[in-house]
């Protein structure tokens, strides 16, 4: 059905560089065939299915799909056709229509037909179409929802909402990239059952890029590896994985218990209600008390949705609760993380936070950054803030508010000036960046913590492969020498050998510098490997804690996730990292 012959890609940089994302790839699928294709960050997998989408030029090589084939000098009109035949769910996609669950999918087929569903005429789309999207929600598990709000469906439902309208295309191939990394057990198994159910009731061949080795255990007909842009080798998802993981760096231990020291955050009977106005009562974060200790690894595991982020950002002050208190040792004194005021900004400076879509600016060298970094997060920072804000008449409740914006994402701070009528340019007057001639000194530790080189500093982001793009993020949350680490999801899309190395790099940052981490992560290999305390959290409810092996595995069984469940622990059956 798919033969791909000697497909070649090279992007060009702006400073001249070059760089070879397709080395002479050859591949065939056939009708009806889940196909995998794996390998680490920048092998070229995403390259791949972008061109096969009919979305990305490539400079020599041909792809035929049935009776359309397609070359560098073909016309658009062949492109046209190619992405015709085919759709594809990248991850994190959630282009949604605020409407029902059934209305989303009468448009896209209205679309199909008629060219435009923004026009789409409900009355005479239900008439025409309402049993086709029917029974492609049932296809995705969804018929039961066909009258519900769809932005207020959860993640793994609005994901399958999105491969229905997709569906809905009539393709003869689906493309998937990443389409379940970011999601809990409990929802990465709705969507791979999705995507069977798809490939068996519609006979749509799928071609699948996953970092995840049970995801291919789980789904793929036939595995597909990628090294440096290569396709190396194909077989049995069982032989190919081995062949993946083979290189994958041994397990570092954990930093030994007697290290732990005593609390140094307690979290007390914190309670937060949200609402949706059509939505009712959606999420109750009741009662929830624990302490992390000086020198502790604690992850809070739970499916999507019950509440793991907001407790993460009340923690750390972002996020106000309706009731119940923060409190962080600073010194002998204990500070509420919810009053505002300088002995706050005290505990913030010692703070990392890593969000979930955490980023390096693109063009910017990485030792810019990090002197940016610095200027925020540096030892001096709330004595040189508080002189410049008295002269710009600031008081010390507003600074720290200010202060506060340094870490969230950057678009969320952008917002939140322009309610209180300011610039972003109001940050870097009262924080500006660091001397660059003292940012090696900063960084020189932490690199070698991470395992990466120092010539790094020079380098511009986009010049970084994706493993070393995680590690450098995390040099610069870390260039600081916080005292606490807080991690919310950001290595969910890394392979099991990048992983493995930030695992490494975690704990030696740990137990190197004293580090306390907390953290978010649906990754249960990933959990028991770097996690000292594990906390499951059920609709907003401390249900379970203790020991990460036991609590890891309570929580897959609560999941039902048969994919983890049916293929065994990785590192045991792959025998890796001993």
């Amino acid at each position: 059905m798919i033969s791909v012959k000697n497909l070649s890609k090279t992007y060009k940089m702006e400073d001249g560089g070059k760089i070879k994302a397709l080395d002479n790839v050859n591949l065939n699928v056939g009708k009806g065939e889940i196909v995998g294709i794996i390998g680490i960050s920048g092998s070229g997998k995403t390259s791949l299915l972008r061109i096969l989408r009919g979305v990305e030029p490539f400079e020599s090589g041909e792809i035929i799909l049935d009776d359309i084939e397609l070359s560098p000098d073909s016309d658009s009109y062949d492109f046209y056709k190619l992405k015709k035949a085919t759709a594809i769910h990248l991850q994190r996609s959630f282009g949604l229509w605020s409407e029902t669950t059934i209305q989303n999918v009468l448009r896209k087929l209205y679309g199909t037909k008629y060219g435009d569903e923004a026009l789409t005429d409900f009355e005479n789309a239900y008439k025409e179409f309402g049993d086709r999207a029917l029974e492609l929600l049932k296809v995705v598990g969804l018929d039961h929802k066909a009258e519900h709000f769809a932005p207020v469906l959860s993640g793994g439902e609005k994901q399958r909402l999105i491969m229905a309208r997709q569906l809905a295309k009539q393709p003869k191939v689906l493309l998937l990239d990443e389409p379940a990394t970011m999601s809990c057990p409990k929802t990465k198994q709705e969507i791979l059952d999705a995507i069977k159910n798809i490939n068996k009731e519609l006979g749509v061949t799928v071609i699948l890029v996953s970092h995840l080795p049970e995801v291919h255990e789980y789904l793929a007909d036939r595995l597909i590896l990628m090294e440096n842009g290569k396709v190396v080798d194909e077989g049995s998802p069982e032989h190919i994985i081995q062949k993946f993981v083979r290189d994958m760096d041994v397990q570092e231990p954990l930093a030994e218990p007697s290290n732990i020291g005593q609390p140094i955050i307690k979290v007390k009977d914190i309670n937060k209600r949200f609402f949706l106005v059509k939505g009712g009562n959606v999420l109750d974060i009741e009662k929830i008390n624990f302490d992390v200790k000086k020198g502790e690894i604690i992850s809070l595991i739970g499916q999507s949705g019950a509440g793991k982020t907001v407790l993460l950002r009340i923690i750390a002050g972002l996020d106000f609760p309706d009731s119940g208190s923060v409190f962080f040792k600073l010194n002998d004194e204990w500070v509420d993380m919810h009053e505002p005021g300088i002995q706050r900004m005290n505990i913030r400076r010692k703070i990392g936070f890593m969000h979930q879509e955490f980023s390096l600016v693109h063009y910017a060298k990485i030792k810019d950054q990090i002197a940016s970094r610095l200027g925020v997060k540096g030892e001096h920072v709330v004595y040189n803030a508080r002189k410049k804000a008295e002269e710009l008449g600031i008081s010390d409740k507003v600074l720290d508010v200010l202060y506060q914006l340094t870490d969230v994402p950057e678009n969320e701070a952008k917002l939140r000036l322009e309610k209180i009528g300011l610039s972003p340019d109001i940050l870097e007057e009262l924080f500006p960046s660091f001397p660059e001639k003292e940012v090696k000194k900063y960084a020189e530790p932490i690199f070698e913590a991470l395992d990466l080189p120092l010539d790094i500093l020079d380098r511009r982001s986009y010049e970084l492969s994706g493993g070393q793009k995680v590690r450098t993020t995390l040099a610069l949350v870390l260039s600081s020498n916080p005292e606490v680490l807080i991690l919310d999801e950001p290595f969910g899309d890394l392979d099991p050998i990048t992983l493995r190395a930030v695992s490494n790099s975690l704990k030696r940052i740990n137990k190197k510098f004293d580090t306390s981490i907390l953290m978010v992560s649906h990754h249960v290999d990933f959990v028991e490997e770097v996690t000292s305390k594990a906390i499951l959290i059920e609709d907003g409810k401390i249900v379970m804690d203790g020991d990460p092996h036991n609590l890891c595995g309570e929580f897959v069984k609560r999941c039902k996730a048969k994919y983890l469940l049916s293929t065994g622990d990785l590192k045991e059956k792959y025998k890796v990292g001993d």
